[in-house]
């Protein structure tokens, strides 16, 4: 089995706050939804950055989440859901392979918070956000709403089916989140450089109360 196919997400729960079933995304992995399923993909945010990508007339859409922008394009180590150039084209490359249609993608990007002193002082955050607005500019996908940068983490639930996407944001400096996104961030890291061994293949294409949650339909400024 590919890397690819190890690193499409299979946590699936249902979710007490939207009553629906759900699919979490951890650091390192992607999730494509038909347009006929009717189910959120999750995930939370520290300096990683998720993509939610769609076709609005299919209703296909899936999110990445991924730690740093871009790796050495000369080592196999670079061929992995933990580096944005990779996981953007496999989640291109599945969107398509699902019946999406290249010319109609649609995006809407979060994350890039600076929230670990670590990851701070090498502006991993700003990176990550940066590349990710540049890729997708390139790609001529356009980007319908982000919410990147600031101090925050953020959990995120986006609904493919209809594009909603619902941001929560952790106060900052909130020690036991911080705790937890470093915590599986520097697992991430770890599987991926034990994987990073063998090259994978792409295939290329042409709660009780539910949470306070802001909505982004349209390109926000961010900090």
């Amino acid at each position: 089995m590919s890397s690819r196919l190890d690193a499409r997400a299979t946590r699936h729960y249902f979710d007490s706050a939207f009553h629906c079933p759900a699919v979490k995304v951890l650091p390192n992995e992607y999730y494509v939804a038909a347009g006929e399923e009717d189910l959120m993909i999750s995930t939370v945010l520290g300096s990683c950055v998720a993509a939610c990508i769609r076709d609005p007339h299919t209703g296909i859409g899936g999110m990445n989440h991924f730690m740093l922008p871009e790796g050495d394009t000369d080592s196999p180590a670079s061929a992995t859901m933990r580096y944005g150039a990779f996981a953007m084209e496999v989640l291109i490359n599945e969107l398509l392979k699902a019946g999406a249609a290249r010319e109609r993608l649609e995006a809407k990007v979060f994350g890039g918070g600076a929230v670990l002193s670590a990851m701070q002082q090498l502006n991993i955050g700003e990176r990550n956000a940066r590349f990710v607005l540049n890729y997708l500019k390139i790609e001529g996908i356009p980007v319908l709403a982000q919410d990147l940068g600031d101090v925050h983490a953020r959990r995120i639930g986006y609904f493919p089916r209809n594009g909603q996407v619902m941001v929560r944001k952790m106060a900052p400096h909130h020690h036991k989140a911080e705790a937890l996104i470093a915590q599986r961030e520097q697992a991430a890291a770890q599987t991926a450089r034990a994987k990073a061994q063998t090259p994978p293949r792409v295939e290329r294409f042409g709660a009780p109360a539910a949470p306070r949650f802001e909505r982004f339909t349209r390109p926000t400024a961010t900090g």
